[in-house]
């Protein structure tokens, strides 16, 4: 490696995108093209990245398998920043498991965080949780140290362990401190944030309450009913019963909740379950047995009791009722939320991170955009959604509902 290429390097290291660059900005042999790459991804050029790390990986060949490894490792990293998680595991895999035979351990680290990173992004819990558990916090170098503790924070409060992301949150700011990366100690503060923004808002008769995120935590403990309108569940304390996959059960659930300690009549709760403003009595009797599947799911939370005029939620054992709803109205909250880290998504990827169809995406995003609420770049394959970033909020309680639940 010649003295040029070592320069960049440490630059890189440091988070000195630009210094690097002045070092191999016009050389094409691959250690620089590979070099190039990272600059660019930290300047947020991604697209450029992933060519100039594709084009070093070719440059070195399969007998130079340890710097081809590292260019992928590179490159699944740029691909997560841009959102793109429909890529196979396998390369990533494989390029693990060379690095770690080239006892290369900083990489190797490297390429299991990004690795988790996806898990976490894709809403599975529990496979992050174990890759996690297998590293060692006191082996890690300062900058992969608080990236772990950025992604032990993210797991903590996506389990609802609220301590647990503070002293993450502690940890990952003296490991950024002690690393001398500008960026990185701004992105854990950035991170940080989350415990302080408002995490979904309570409606009552007397109005609404923003909650932060440790507040909802409380009453997702206490004993109280609560209608959780963000996962889409219903449930006291640990007797959770998930309601995301059976949309009319749950709009039925949110009607009522909506109007305890009233009661909703039938036209009006056909009207949101069954989207018919025209009830005949096909839909009553539909009603009639929706509503006896939801006593049923409901059974020792809350009795579903009939009115002269319809249907009232009355929880058992004197128990308070909570509704829960996103920070902001609208039927595409959980995709605005995804929109609003400011990273560039396609279609494919918000996909998946929700749990639902590609065209229900895509539908979605041609309702936002005719609001002026969400802008694309690029186009066919290559085009991108982004939205303003929403400062206000934190998204933790609106990634995948199935996924996080579990």
């Amino acid at each position: 490696m010649d003295s040029l290429i070592s320069a960049a390097a440490r630059a890189l290291a440091t988070g000195d995108a630009l210094g690097a660059l002045k070092r191999v900005a016009l050389r094409e042999d691959p250690p620089a093209l590979a070099l190039r790459g990272i600059a660019m991804a930290q300047l947020g050029e991604h697209p450029l990245a992933r060519a100039l790390l594709r084009r070093a990986a070719r440059g070195f060949g399969a007998r130079e398998e340890l710097a081809r490894a590292r260019c992928i490792v590179a490159e699944a990293e740029v691909a997560l920043a841009e959102r793109d998680l429909a890529g196979s595991p396998r390369p990533l895999n494989s390029a693990l498991v060379t690095l770690e035979a080239h006892a290369d351990h900083a990489n190797a680290l490297q390429a299991r965080l990004v690795a988790t990173r996806k898990l976490l992004l894709l809403g599975q819990l529990q496979q992050a949780g174990a890759m996690l558990a297998q590293l060692d916090p006191q082996a890690l170098p300062s900058p992969l140290a608080a990236l772990a503790s950025l992604l032990r924070a993210e797991l903590a409060l996506r389990s609802w362990r609220i301590q647990a992301a503070r002293e993450a949150f502690a940890q990952a700011q003296d490991a950024a401190a002690r690393s001398g990366i500008p960026a990185l100690s701004a992105e854990v503060a950035e991170a940080r944030t989350a415990l302080e923004r408002p995490a979904a808002r309570r409606l009552a008769p007397w109005g609404e309450q923003a909650l932060r995120i440790d507040e909802v935590a409380a009453l997702l403990a206490s004993d109280a009913l609560v209608i959780d309108a963000c996962r889409r569940s219903l449930g006291a304390g640990p007797v959770q019963q998930p309601l995301a996959r059976r949309p009319v059960l749950f709009t039925l659930a949110h009607a009522l909740a909506a109007a305890w300690p009233g009661d909703v009549t039938r036209e009006t709760l056909i009207e949101r379950a069954f989207h018919t403003r025209a009830p005949d009595e096909t839909h009553r009797a539909r009603l009639r047995v929706e509503i006896g599947r939801l006593r049923a799911l409901a059974k020792g939370l809350a009795r579903i009791d009939a009115t002269p005029r319809g249907f009232a939620l009355q929880p058992e054992n004197a128990r308070e009722l909570v509704l829960l709803v996103p920070p902001f109205d609208g039927d595409q909250a959980g995709l605005l939320a995804l929109l609003s880290d400011g990273a560039a998504w396609s279609t494919s990827a918000l996909a998946l991170a929700l749990g639902t169809s590609q065209r229900t995406v895509q539908r979605a995003l041609a309702e936002l955009e005719a609001q002026q609420r969400v802008r694309c770049i690029g186009r066919a394959r290559t085009r991108r959604w982004l939205a303003p970033p929403l400062a206000g909020f934190t998204t933790i309680l609106l990634l995948p509902a199935a996924l996080a639940i579990g």
